[in-house]
């Protein structure tokens, strides 16, 4: 099978005339083209950023970097139809671009790679994707955060068991539940962001990492694209590779982390043993042999994705680690493990917020008698206001848990910042607000 896949002569931008075995160019160019499409609308984008900085220094004439620029244009516009095919003739996105600009504009279009390297094509590509993705995963993350709010204050008088160790512990309710992870997600933008600034950086201009003889002017071409600013140092701009991507991951890990132990905690609460929320049957599947089932699928597999999502860091690290200075091979396959990590981050991000929005919640979970032994610390602290010293009305406590005399006051009375009787939720929106 490996062999019979391997039967055309692919076009590459380092052609020197002699051909490669058909086996290594199948090995070496793997799932590059099927990766290439997300990254495609950047490597125009950067090409005409590129012409004009060409023009700008005498490189090309206006007319040719006009004719570029247009022909570009016109790449992107089935780019964004979805219409634009890397065939397998063709090494990658770039020597597929490059040949639809020489067979439009004939010598003006073999001309685009004046003073630049595939390595900055790809660097540049990237830097650009991951800006516009982490702008997405923080536009997702800030809905559900929102959706989550929404909730926490539409439930927040809704008392709901909290524990540790999985034992009953102290009265939580919904509106905490719910809060606690919308502000969690605060922290995890925090790592977003971080990774959105190494990633606005330009590496265009580092050529194969060791920079250029042409008089290229880099700070326009930073300009041109949007980057704050420039990866000054060309070898730094190549060792950033894999670095800007495992950035990317750490913050989608953070992400991951969150929504990960929020899907275990609803599919704990969906089941009948804790009963506490519920969804519509079309948002849950069945069993092929328990008529009875109505299973947790979504939230099942949104955990398993967040899990993996929070292994993609080490995986990246695996493939980066101990690479001397300078450009390597091993890094093409860095794409393949960010590319569908993004996927998977967006996807776990909407469809929580989508479920979320149709979870119905149990009203009347506390008035089960199991329930009693939740408001034991609220009445012991009652005994303590009273005036009895605390171990004493601990003791009182537990010696009455212990013969079942214990009758609970079921009076909550929480006031401070973040607790059930005052959620702070403004003010954990206020907290969002100054990040976004």
């Amino acid at each position: 099978m490996f062999i019979d896949q391997c039967k055309l002569t692919i076009m590459k931008l380092w052609d020197k005339g002699f051909s490669t075995d058909k086996k290594i160019d199948h090995f070496t160019v793997g799932n590059d083209r099927e990766l290439d499409l997300h990254l495609a609308k950047y490597d125009v984008i950067a090409s005409q950023a590129h012409a004009k900085m060409l023009g700008k220094i005498g490189l090309l004439t206006d007319e040719e970097t006009s004719a570029l620029v247009k022909e570009l244009d016109a790449i992107a516009e089935t780019i964004e139809k979805g219409e634009f095919v890397i065939e397998d003739s063709f090494e990658d996105m770039h020597s597929k671009i490059e040949y639809v600009l020489t067979e439009k504009l004939g010598g003006t279009g073999k001309k685009i790679h004046t003073a630049r390297s595939r390595n900055d094509q790809v660097l540049v590509a990237m830097h650009l994707y991951l800006k516009n993705e982490l702008s997405e995963i923080k536009s997702g993350t800030k809905e559900l955060f929102d959706l989550l709010l929404q909730l926490a204050e539409k439930y927040k008088d809704v008392l709901l068991p909290g524990y540790t160790h999985l034992q009953i512990a102290m009265p939580s309710s919904f509106g905490l539940w719910l809060s606690a992870y919308a502000e969690s997600l605060i922290d995890d933008l925090y790592f977003v962001d971080a990774a959105y600034k190494v990633a606005d950086q330009n590496p265009l201009g580092s050529a194969a990492g060791y920079g250029s003889s042409f008089p290229i002017d880099r700070s326009f071409t930073t300009q041109e694209m949007g980057f704050e600013t420039l990866k000054y140092n060309v070898v730094a701009a190549q060792m950033g590779r894999g670095k800007v991507e495992k950035a990317t991951a750490f913050g989608m890990a953070n992400i991951a982390a969150t929504l990960s132990k929020l899907a275990m905690d609803i599919c704990l609460y969906m089941s009948q043993n804790f009963n506490f929320v519920s969804f519509p049957d079309e948002l849950t599947t069945g069993s092929s042999i328990m008529p009875h089932k109505k299973n947790p699928d979504v939230f099942e597999l949104v955990r398993g994705k967040c899990n993996k999502l929070q292994g993609i860091p080490n995986q990246l690290t695996l493939v980066i680690n101990n690479l001397p200075s300078g450009y390597h091979r091993d890094l093409q396959l860095v794409k393949e493990i960010i590319v569908p990590a993004i996927q998977d981050m967006k996807a776990c991000l909407e469809i929580l917020t989508f479920s979320l929005k149709e979870m119905q919640v149990n009203k009347s979970i506390l008035e089960d008698p199991k329930y009693d032994y939740l408001f034991s610390v609220d009445t012991l602290n009652e005994l303590v206001q009273s005036g009895m010293p605390f171990r004493d009305a601990y003791k009182k406590m537990g010696k009455e848990i212990q013969e079942g005399t214990f009758s609970p006051k079921r009076d909550i009375h929480h006031t401070h910042e973040g607790s059930l009787g005052n959620l702070c939720l403004e003010d954990i929106r206020d907290k969002m607000e100054k990040i976004l």
